[in-house]
């Protein structure tokens, strides 16, 4: 399907002259069929023309649609997050309510305003408050000040320092920032990766504008150790697992705990259980470990709620 004959989120918004919540809702409701093209979700021409076709009043929706109206019906659920144990938690909401699960591969703090604003009903996170030390949980309380949410663990990981093979600047380190020259290959803004960074460099007083390459960004995990492997950053920061994938070597700095949020509403509340139910699921945890470099000790636990 040519992408000239399709819209993005936004394009379709500025069609309809509405919000791309209003969007976003189309599509979780299934009212609106979308495909995705790397990590952008696009609405297909004949499909926006058909909705709109269906939406003015009095009109008699074409017989030939009809045999897909009945899969259409379900509301879609959205997940926010990079991680592969996300793509398999899809999986699992799948098969137990039948609904559509669609991956939304923001950042962190991307998804949880996303969820804020009700274009995601599931967001992935691992802020860390280096005032605190703790994951999370001191971001979610100032963000949702006026929203009822539950956060769970999904699962904890290492994260660190990817440094080329055989570690050959010898980067141990935060401190090594201050007493090295380094080319740094840094994440996306948002990103949980990207706040652990900047809340250590806080923490030892070290200016980002001493630092060589902060201010060039990739977008996931897997395309700063590739960096890092082709020579073409000394160190970035990210999670162990894809450090054996590309083939460097990893400095471990922290265990991270990657936590869910949802929000709490009548609406949600069988989605919440579900999702409980399947993270405390001895098939789905073991699927997890199986995964590779995961800790599932918490998986389940419940981390923060809200009355």
């Amino acid at each position: 399907m040519s992408q000239e004959h399709s819209y993005t989120i936004e394009e379709v918004a500025q069609l309809l002259k509405v919000s791309k919540l209003t969007i976003y809702d189309l599509v979780k409701k299934g009212d609106l069929p979308i495909f995705r093209v790397g990590r952008q979700m696009r609405v297909d021409r004949n499909d926006l023309q058909l909705y709109i076709q269906k939406s003015k009043t009095g009109a008699t929706p074409a017989a030939s649609t009809a045999s897909t109206t009945p899969s259409t019906k379900n509301k879609k659920i959205i997940i926010s997050g990079q991680d592969l144990a996300l793509d398999l938690l899809g999986k699992y909401i799948e098969k137990k309510q039948s609904n559509k699960v669609l991956r939304s591969h923001e950042g962190s703090f991307n998804g949880v305003m996303a969820l804020y604003n009700g274009e995601c009903d599931i967001a992935s996170l691992h802020l860390y408050d280096g005032d605190t030390g703790e994951y999370n949980t001191p971001y979610l309380k100032k963000i949702f000040v006026s929203h009822s949410y539950i956060l769970l663990n999904l699962i904890s990981r290492r994260a660190g320092f990817y440094v080329q093979k055989g570690n050959p600047l010898q980067i141990q380190s935060i401190e090594d920032f201050k007493a090295k020259s380094l080319k740094l290959m840094n994440r996306e803004k948002g990103s949980g990766a990207r706040a652990f960074l900047d809340e250590q460099l806080r923490i030892h007083h070290i200016s980002p504008s001493t630092i060589e390459g902060y201010n060039e960004e990739e977008m996931g995990h897997i395309d700063v150790a590739s960096a890092v492997a082709n020579g073409n950053a000394d160190v970035g920061i990210g999670i162990e697992k894809i450090s054996k994938l590309v083939e460097i070597d990893f400095i471990p700095l922290i265990t991270e705990r990657y936590d869910i949020v949802l929000l709490k509403t009548p609406e949600n509340q069988l989605l919440v259980e579900s999702v409980k139910e399947i993270l405390n699921s001895p098939d789905f945890q073991s699927e997890v470990v199986a995964l590779g470099d995961y800790d599932v000790t918490q998986m389940g636990k419940i981390i923060y709620e809200t009355l």
